[in-house]
């Protein structure tokens, strides 16, 4: 035991005295547990993953090599970010898989059966709900809030305050803004993501303009770029984004469940 409180274990994991690991956690070599973090039943945690002091792992989790949770934010000075004062503890609710080299914040919160793909980052006070992914390479930024079901693919960018409500699909590359003065607007200005409606697909490459709402149920065509709310059920497609048409009954969620 070093007199910081770290034991190296014969596993080759690096964990702090106080760190508290259930029954069946497994711990790669190289992986890292910080002080008091609590570890559920039957969790894996890969080599040269971290998880800092300040988090919380339920059960059945899978940790993949060189992810980090619980990371604190660096800002600058007069951040948007920054508003939202102390973090609370990044929480990780059971059987949730957090991937190779994905980053997840302190204050953030992933339901049970998340799946955070490889690279991929969730910042803090983000909430994402049960069953939800987020492919690789994407990004949730600060306090967006997505709900149940929700597949975000490769190389999404969902910007800070968005909504998205549940069983959305949101399509790879597809791009989402929230500051239409790119930053020249008066300090403590609210920023407006995106809406996302319960339903609502979004198809690849799509950019969203600050302050959309997509409606519940409508279908946003690749490459198209959204400047205006979009209703229930439109299908939208364009540069800028038109309505050509409805979706049809056939096509709603309910018949696909």
């Amino acid at each position: 035991m070093s007199a910081e409180g770290w034991a190296a274990r014969a596993d080759g994991a690096f964990v702090a005295a106080s760190a508290r690991l259930a029954s069946g956690v497994t711990l790669a070599p190289g992986a890292v547990i910080h002080a008091g973090v609590p570890i559920g039943e039957d969790t894996s945690v890969g080599s040269g993953a971290v998880v800092h002091a300040g988090t919380v792992v339920g059960a059945q989790c899978v940790i993949e090599d060189g992810a980090v949770l619980g990371k604190r934010p660096r800002l600058r000075p007069g951040s948007s970010a920054a508003a939202g004062g102390a973090l609370d503890p990044l929480h990780v609710g059971d059987g949730v898989t957090i991937c190779c080299g994905a980053v997840v914040y302190a204050g953030a919160r992933l339901a049970d059966r998340v799946i955070i793909g490889d690279q991929a980052q969730v910042r803090e006070r983000s909430v994402l709900g049960a069953g939800s992914v987020l492919g690789r390479g994407s990004t949730i930024d600060f306090e967006a809030t997505v709900g149940e079901r929700v597949l975000i693919q490769t190389l999404v960018y969902v910007t800070g305050g968005s909504i998205v409500e549940d069983d959305v699909f949101i399509g790879p590359g597809v791009t989402t803004t929230n500051d239409h003065a790119m930053g020249r607007h008066a300090r403590g200005e609210a920023l407006m993501g995106p809406i996302f409606r319960r339903a609502c697909r979004v198809g690849g490459g799509v950019v969203l303009t600050p302050g959309v709402e997509i409606g519940e149920e409508a279908f946003i065509a690749a490459g198209a770029v959204v400047t205006r709310d979009i209703a229930a059920r439109e299908v939208v497609m364009g540069v800028p984004g038109r309505v050509v048409r409805e979706v049809a009954d056939d096509d709603l969620l309910e018949r696909w469940r």
